[in-house]
């Protein structure tokens, strides 16, 4: 584990922040970290900046039940928090593939956006409001109409009125050759890869990391 220091840490979204540290480590966009702050027990997270970005970043949302976010959420430029190395399998290769998250899940693929992947690939993102689809005027700019954002809770021009799952429920065709990865909660991940499943999806071609 490696101490380093707060940069930024910036509320984006009502109760959802970006951690920004020193980038003291190399990984693969889609990878994660363990954090703590001072002796607790550290947790998992995604890295949500690119691989040639000078920073670090960490997007997370703030539960009230949590034993890290409360914490980190106090921090302030200059405190410090320690870190491993990144690791995990959660990556893309740069071939035509679906992104599919809910809520703060987006992290990793916003890791792979920035690194330059996602040209031939599908976004499709899940929110309960308006403010819960971060990062979205990159992604539309650069993903146009390939870029899906699912509002459960209201109804706006420009968003599908609905939970991702059902808009993956009501595709007609999902090209079967293709990766899908999710990303999010334990719920949508499980439910989301069920709906695959029945649309002849291979297994080996759905991956799958959990938000909890």
């Amino acid at each position: 584990m490696i101490e380093t220091k707060i940069l930024e840490n910036t509320e984006i979204a009502p109760n959802v922040y970006l951690l920004s540290i020193p980038r003291i480590i190399d990984f693969e966009p889609g990878q994660v970290i363990r954090l703590k702050v001072n002796g607790n027990q550290p947790r998992l997270y995604s890295i949500a900046s690119g691989n040639n970005e000078e920073k670090l970043k960490i997007l997370y949302d703030i539960r009230p039940e949590g034993k890290l976010t409360p914490l980190i959420k106090k921090l302030n430029t200059g405190d410090r928090v320690t870190i491993s190395e990144a690791f995990g399998n959660f990556t893309d290769h740069g071939k035509p593939a679906y992104w599919i998250a809910n809520g703060t899940g987006i992290a990793p693929f916003y890791a792979m956006f920035k690194s330059g992947l996602g040209e031939k690939n599908i976004l499709i993102h899940g929110g309960r409001d308006k403010n819960s689809f971060y990062f979205h005027a990159e992604f539309e700019a650069f993903f146009k109409n390939r870029y899906i954002r699912c509002c459960s809770r209201e109804t706006a021009e420009g968003f599908y009125s609905g939970r991702l799952t059902s808009y993956l429920n009501e595709q007609k065709f999902l090209p079967h050759d293709q990766k899908y990865y999710l990303c999010g909660s334990a719920e949508m991940v499980v439910e989301a890869r069920d709906i695959l499943i029945s649309k002849k999806i291979p297994f080996a071609n759905i991956m799958a990391e959990i938000y909890f």
